[in-house]
Formats: structure tokens, C-alpha cells, sequence
């Protein structure tokens, strides 16, 4: 047996779990309070008004409202109907003239060159297969266009937090981590050849609950993948994590009242395409 063999993972069989698990909980929870990072993308791209964009792996679509809500003709894809149902709530409540479509990040249903801008915050960076979601964010954009991306750092909280998880449910061999995403190099590699320019800026979020334990009941009850990992371990080793979060919490906590104050440092990307 060749010990050093490459493990090719089953992407469609990894998607079909991601697709439950970011379904299960009530990510909108959590999602809606990201929104500040869809507003600066959007300021960060600075596209005029009537540009078309389309948002991939949209989520409940923070960065979606916030491009629509600056005159852009959006369309908010993701490969989770139920997560767009609650983007197109939020964006009937603002009178957001917005489309929807159920999507693939790694096989868009879009043509070549069709958009001026293609977004993305902490979405296609879950994408199983990393190099073909990167090919379909560059192919949509037409050339001159933006891809403006917001993504976890390896070194970020919540990148921390995904280490924590995945050393109690190991993720399925062969995949890569999410946070190459919001690394210089990986970005230079895959968008590199295809651009004029990357600009990438890390920045923080700052993550604020009213205790540690207020942030793993939000997490557990809401946040697919935490919300997964929990329901997959028995009682013990639930405790374990809950702890392990907590561990965590406590090393990068800045409030000294007992609340939470985590900052998590995230890259914020804008690519022109050549």
C-alpha cells in the first residue's frame, strides 16, 4: 500500500453534509450579525450604481443587501434554499428588488464574462473543492470586473474555533482547510495569473455576546457546523467542547466585564480580473 497516496475526497458526498449542516440551527442568527462586514465590502469594491453582482454562497445575504442597497442589480445564490429564504425576507422588509437562485459555488449557472462584480463573504471559502470554486468566481467576472471576497484567517477565532471542532469531528479526509482562504499565498496562487491586481486587507470582527456561555448556546443552537459537531458526540464528550469553546473564549477575550468582546481577524479581498 503506497502510505504517501494523495486521498481525493468525495466532494459531492462532503456537499450534500455541508448542505445539511449549514441548513440545520438558524445560521441567520448568527449571519445577521456579520452584516458591518458585507457594508465595507461593498464601500471596498466601490462599484457605480446599476453594476451587476452576484453573490455566491450568499448565506442570508449580508453582503447581498448591502450591494443591493447601493443601487447594484444583484443576484443572491447559495446551495441552501432555506438560507436564501431568510435573505429574501430581510430583503422584501427594505424593498430590495434582489434575485434568487439556488446555486453551486463550484459549478455556477452563469455565463462567461457576465458580471462587474462577484462577491463573497464567508461562503465559497467552505466550498469543498477550493480550485474549481476559484475558476467559477474568476470565469463569471468579466474582464476589468471585481471579486471581492471577505475570509477566516488559519490564525483568526474562528479559525481557532474550527480546529477545536474538527479535533473532536475530524473533517472528511482530503480536505483542505477553509482558511486558505484568507491567506496571501493561496489567494496569489489561484487568482494571481487571472488579475490586474489583489488587494488584501486583514481586519477584524469583533464578536460580542453577554457571556462565553451566551456565545455556545448562539453557536450550538444556530451555527450549523457547531450546532452539528454537538448533536454527532455523546454527553461527555459534549461537555468537553462546550469547554474547549469556552478555552477559547477566554484566550481572546478583551471585555473585562464578563461579557464577550473576540475580535477575529478576517481578509478582506478585492481582485481586478485582467
Amino acid at each position: 500500500m503506497n502510505m504517501n497516496a494523495t486521498i481525493t475526497p468525495d466532494y459531492t458526498a462532503i456537499k450534500v453534509k455541508q448542505n445539511a449542516a449549514w441548513g440545520s440551527g438558524d445560521y441567520a442568527k448568527v449571519g445577521t450579525t456579520l452584516q458591518i462586514v458585507g457594508e465595507d465590502l461593498a464601500e471596498a469594491l466601490d462599484l457605480r450604481p446599476g453594476s451587476t453582482v452576484l453573490d455566491v454562497a450568499a448565506g442570508n445575504g449580508n453582503a447581498t443587501l448591502a450591494f443591493a442597497r447601493r443601487w447594484c442589480d444583484v443576484i443572491s445564490t447559495d446551495y441552501v434554499d432555506a438560507l436564501l429564504a431568510r435573505s429574501e425576507a430581510r430583503a422584501f422588509a427594505e424593498d430590495l428588488p434582489v434575485k434568487y437562485q439556488i446555486a453551486d459555488a463550484e459549478a455556477l449557472p452563469f455565463a462567461a464574462d457576465q458580471f462587474d462584480g462577484v462577491v463573497s463573504t464567508f461562503g465559497v471559502m467552505f466550498a469543498p473543492n477550493q480550485k474549481q470554486a476559484a475558476a467559477e468566481l474568476v470565469r463569471v467576472c468579466r474582464s476589468g470586473g471585481k471579486i471581492g471576497l471577505a475570509n477566516w484567517t488559519p490564525s483568526s477565532f474562528i479559525g481557532a474555533l474550527f480546529k477545536v471542532l474538527g479535533g473532536m469531528v475530524p473533517p472528511p479526509a482530503g480536505l483542505s482547510s477553509p482558511a486558505l482562504w484568507g491567506t496571501r499565498d493561496w489567494i496569489g496562487q489561484e487568482f494571481g495569473a487571472k488579475c490586474r491586481s489583489i488587494e488584501l486587507t486583514e481586519k477584524n470582527f469583533i464578536f460580542r455576546y453577554r457571556s462565553p456561555e451566551h456565545f455556545v448556546e448562539v453557536f450550538r443552537n444556530f451555527y450549523g457546523p457547531v450546532h452539528k459537531a454537538f448533536l454527532a458526540l455523546d454527553e461527555q464528550r459534549q461537555i468537553e467542547l462546550e469547554r474547549a469553546i469556552i478555552s477559547l473564549i477566554a484566550e481572546r477575550n478583551t471585555a473585562t466585564d464578563g461579557s464577550v468582546r473576540v475580535p477575529a481577524a478576517y481578509a478582506q479581498i478585492v481582485i481586478t480580473k485582467s
